[in-house]
């Protein structure tokens, strides 16, 4: 009998978030410094029959409908392409919260997608798991090998993976979720920035001064959408050894850069206690997460 098979789904950083245009097709076209953190939700595949979905843990009841979850997606999508696919029954613990702008059902996808490999024995690189995870979703391609990465065109072109720094950090979410399609909707291209990355450095101090060159275009537009995101914001850069703040993504997730481990946890201790209502995690951002 095949014993179960377990990974992670980090939960996924836009460092940076330009956005560059508009296409035809009403997608938008992006560049995104991405890492990611080591904290995520886990996946567990019971080989046998299926494809099935159970999902469990703190956010189980805001994934929606079974049927639309990723994972099942992520499946059918490696089916199509790889005949006679083994699959089973996958146990989702649900620990990030949705619709935050980390993505959490793309990691888990991709979980999804890495998981099917090993029980079918498929390599990393096979270019079939790539067209899948194209597929499902924008952000399940960076998320399939999660490594430090600039991200371009719908999120589809890749660089090879940068060596960040580990990045003592806090994630912030006031639990409001933000619609991404609402945040566009407010976006406007004079708020845009205009400068390309390139040269991404390795140092700690190196990449914050890096990171305050380069923004995230979505901000202004999120906190139209959601005010409470601008509290988060102020509520990290008040506390003592903090290095950087920005909102990931489209919302509503935001983040601390620390110079300690210790300012970190500390910080996200006495925020927690402040604001029982708020997602509140210290971590560490950056270093490549294993797969």
């Amino acid at each position: 009998m095949t014993a179960d098979l377990l990974d992670k789904a980090p939960a996924k950083i836009n460092l940076t978030l330009r956005i560059i245009g508009r296409r035809a097709d009403g997608y938008h076209e992006l560049e995104s410094l991405v890492a990611f953190a080591a904290v995520g939700d886990t996946l567990t595949l019971e080989p046998g029959a299926g494809p099935a979905l159970e999902v469990s843990g703190p956010y189980a009841g805001v994934c929606g409908p079974t049927d639309d979850n990723l994972v099942l997606k992520a499946v059918s999508a490696l089916r199509e392409r790889v005949p006679g696919l083994k699959s089973g029954r996958f146990l989702l613990d649900k620990t990030l919260p949705a619709g935050g702008g980390i993505g959490g059902g793309s990691s888990d996808a991709a979980a999804a997608l890495r998981l099917l490999a090993r029980l079918n024995g498929i390599a990393i690189d096979d270019p079939r798991l790539a067209s899948a995870a194209r597929a499902v979703g924008a952000d399940v391609p960076v998320c399939l090998d999660p490594r430090p990465r600039i991200m371009r065109g719908i999120g589809e072109l890749l660089s090879a993976p940068i060596d960040l720094p580990a990045m003592p950090a806090v994630l912030v979410n006031p639990g409001v979720p933000v619609a991404t399609r609402d945040v566009f909707a407010k976006f406007k291209a004079t708020q845009g920035d205009k400068e390309s990355l390139a040269d991404v450095p390795r140092g700690y101090d190196a990449v914050i001064s890096f990171l305050d060159k380069h923004g995230n275009d979505l901000t202004l537009p999120a906190i139209a959408c959601a005010p409470v995101i601008e509290d988060a914001l102020t509520a990290l850069r008040a506390w003592p050894g903090v290095r950087f703040t920005r909102m990931s993504g489209s919302g509503s997730t935001c983040f601390g850069l620390f110079g300690t481990a210790d300012e970190a946890a500390t910080a996200a201790r006495c925020l927690q206690a402040e604001r029982e209502d708020w997602w509140v995690q210290a971590t560490t951002i950056g270093k490549a997460t294993s797969a």
